[in-house]
């Protein structure tokens, strides 16, 4: 009951620690010895630290960041070649002012779905989904919830081929790819975009009947006021110039069609036994749908610095910043799979695991409700999905088979699990995205809320009970 109780209390406070602004690079290893002190094991914490910690972040680090790092450094090309922006103003010179959150919603699905990372996202949406707003007379306390609904939700989870790092972690614990369960994730996506909008529009309207209108706020968007060097304005200009539409889409089609390329047609053509001789342990069906996600980032970061030769303002210093990008991301989500594997080892989680594989016989129910608590506890889904399929893929894996459930429903359903309770108010994409936005969680949090939790999870459910029935579809 001890070991329970340490793990408990540790979990408590890393979410409340992290809630407040502490980094999790630093929080990770702290709670995790906290946990180990607590629990009465303390003669073991320096070598759960040294072999056990570090082994699970290291081990993560090795597996995924080629992914974080092709991720980043593919967004910041699309953002500072101007695609990205292109784009956007696509979007909303076809859908127009009338369709304000309509138009933000697809701006910023349309470029996750390409691979562009959900923070670059953010930043590179939030100025035409202000100037949109303020146009419409919507309230701006709807921005956040409007993005987080385009970028946090349903290409993130549901689609498949989706790049998104979550869509790529269960890959070589189940050995599927990121099209698992593609009709099962189009239903999903659907209910989840269907629900979102509904909700966004019902609130805009009921602000406009009260004649709430866009609100008085400070637009300000230079942080400190000084005035932008000759290099940054360049840079900043270079991020809005006009690109060619069919340039700005090419990497985007690029991303999802070599990846479908290589997962169904070019990997399966291949004999790839001849891996075992200098790799025995090696098993290349496990890992050819994260191949396939790495070549098409590839390949679509080659293709969007050919096609805008010429016309970069500094190549070096965008690749630069696009490398230096991944860092955070990957050693923040490493460190929560590593407080996750000292957690894992201690007596109490053996006590919870047993009684969250209790739960139900259909492991389905089980994977799906030890997705979202840890997703929620960690405030992240990548952290979470990580934590959970480390300590429990195995167990789910081989439940599934015992039920004859396919390993392609088990990944649809951890990712969208995932993505449901990951976005409590201590969620550092949320933290960020209200910053970017100049808002605050009393402002806008509500409206994120619903849209990310209130419309994936019952999408979640429908996931579960068809793929019960009728198996991966």
């Amino acid at each position: 009951m001890l070991s329970i109780l340490a793990v408990v209390v540790s979990l408590a406070l890393l979410m409340f620690l992290a809630y407040r602004g502490v980094t999790v690079l630093l929080l990770a290893p702290v709670m995790g010895a906290l946990a180990v002190v607590l629990s009465g094991e303390s003669r073991w914490l320096l070598p759960l630290y040294t072999d056990t910690f570090m082994s699970a972040l290291g081990g993560y680090v090795l597996q995924y960041l080629p992914l974080f790092l092709l991720g980043a450094l593919f967004g910041r090309l699309m953002a500072d070649s101007g695609a990205a922006s292109t784009l956007a103003r696509w979007i909303v010179r076809t859908l127009g002012e009338r369709h304000a959150i309509l138009t933000v919603v697809l701006a910023c699905a349309l470029l996750t779905y390409g691979g562009v990372s959900l923070f670059v996202v953010a930043f590179a949406i939030y100025p035409i989904a202000r100037n949109l707003f303020e146009a419409a007379d919507i309230p701006k306390r709807l921005v956040p919830a409007t993005i987080a609904l385009g970028a946090f939700t349903f290409t993130m989870t549901a689609l498949p081929g989706s790049p998104a790092i979550q869509n790529a972690i269960p890959i070589p614990f189940f050995g599927t790819n990121g099209f698992a369960a593609p009709g099962l994730g189009l239903l999903a996506a659907s209910i989840m975009l269907g629900g979102g909008l509904t909700w966004l529009l019902r609130r805009a309207a009921s602000a406009r009947a009260g004649g709430e209108g866009y609100g008085q706020h400070d637009e300000d968007d230079g942080a400190t006021g000084a005035a932008l060097t000759p290099a940054q304005a360049a840079a900043q200009a270079a991020r809005h110039a006009e690109v060619p539409l069919v340039l700005a889409l090419l990497p985007l089609v690029l991303v999802v069609g070599v990846n479908a390329l290589f997962t169904y047609l070019v990997f399966p053509a291949l004999d790839l036994s001849f891996m075992a001789e200098r790799f025995a342990s090696l098993d290349p069906s496990r890992l050819t749908g994260l191949w396939a996600l790495l070549i098409a980032l590839l390949v679509a970061c080659t293709t969007l610095v050919l096609t805008r030769l010429g016309h970069w303002h500094d190549l070096k210093h965008t690749i630069n910043q696009g490398v230096f990008g991944f860092m955070l991301p990957l050693f923040n989500t490493a460190s929560e799979v590593g407080y996750g594997a000292v957690i894992a080892s201690l007596a109490g989680f053996g006590l919870i695991r047993d009684a969250v594989l209790r739960v139900s016989d259909n492991p389905l129910v089980s994977e799906a409700i030890a997705m979202n608590v840890l997703a929620g506890i960690t405030g992240s889904s990548s952290g979470g999905l990580s934590i959970a399929l480390k300590t429990l893929g195995e167990d789910y894996l081989r439940m599934a088979e015992a039920a004859s459930i396919s390993p392609e429903l088990l990944h649809r359903v951890a990712v969208m699990a995932a993505g449901g309770m990951d976005t409590l108010p201590h969620c550092g994409a949320i933290i960020t995205l209200l910053a970017i936005c100049k808002l605050n969680h009393r402002q806008s949090y509500a409206d994120i809320a619903a849209v990310t939790i209130l419309f994936p999870l019952p999408a979640l459910v429908l996931v579960i009970v068809l793929g019960t029935v009728f198996g991966s579809f």
